[in-house]
């Protein structure tokens, strides 16, 4: 049976599964669940992951949750993908999940939070936190200091001082991808400080091309409109200004 990819797009570890498994030519189906509606929470979706969390795979009976342990198993399982993405050499698997251990409890905390509370907690039906918001941000600058001085420490371009990707690169690079919604000049005021970050995402992107960008359409689309909404607001605050000045 065809393995099935449970994701959506705009979770930033389902497009890290999709990415992976186009760049290595492993014969899936993508089964869309839109979290903004809900369809995770489902009944029948329990059935498949009981966490209501996305990715999942189907494998045949065998069904896997967890982003990290759905690569590392299509790494693995799939013939044909090449060694780099998560080497044979099992000091270099130890270090590459040391890697994605790490991400989870920091970088992923600190993003994901960050861009939640401050942009998209509206479409998910929830309140926009600032208090959130702000915690995040220190955890998220202080995961990108620990990139640029720890991770991307030496010669290589890419993690681990690797000359070509592993899965913890690609991991690492989409959950950065999601500061895309934010503001332009609030993106550049969290990145432009680490600019070794700054070009190892653009050698991520640069491996994974064309998949990378196809995968991603769907962030662009909602920072597409994320700014149009942006603009209106501005626009009916400075009307209100305006207004509040002649009378």
């Amino acid at each position: 049976m065809k393995l099935k990819v449970y994701a959506d797009r705009m979770s930033q570890p389902s497009r890290a599964v999709l990415i992976f498994c186009k760049l290595n030519r492993i014969d899936f189906e993508e089964v869309r669940v839109d979290i903004s509606k809900r369809q995770h929470l489902t009944p029948e979706f329990k059935e498949i992951n009981p966490m209501r969390k996305l990715p999942v795979i189907v494998d045949g009976r065998f069904k896997l949750f967890e982003s990290h342990a759905i690569l590392i198993y299509l790494a693995c399982v799939f013939p044909g993908v090449a060694d780099h993405w998560y080497p044979t050499d099992l000091f270099k698997r130890a270090k590459i999940n040391s890697v994605l251990d790490w991400h989870h409890s920091n970088l992923r905390r600190g993003a994901a939070e960050y861009v939640k509370n401050t942009t998209l907690a509206p479409a998910l039906g929830l309140p926009l936190d600032p208090q959130a918001a702000a915690e995040a941000e220190k955890v998220l600058f202080s995961s990108l200091s620990k990139i640029e001085s720890v991770w991307l420490k030496g010669s290589g371009r890419f993690l681990l001082g690797g000359n070509q990707p592993s899965i913890a690169d690609l991991s690492l690079v989409c959950e950065l991808m999601q500061l895309e919604v934010l503001d332009d000049k609030d993106r550049s005021r969290i990145l432009s400080p680490y600019k070794k970050v700054q070009q190892w995402m653009e050698d991520t992107k640069n491996a994974t091309r064309p998949h990378f960008d196809e995968v991603h359409q769907i962030l662009f689309k909602a920072k597409t409109k994320l700014q149009k909404v942006r603009l209106m607001s501005t626009d009916s605050e400075n009307l209100k200004t305006k207004l509040a000045s002649k009378m």
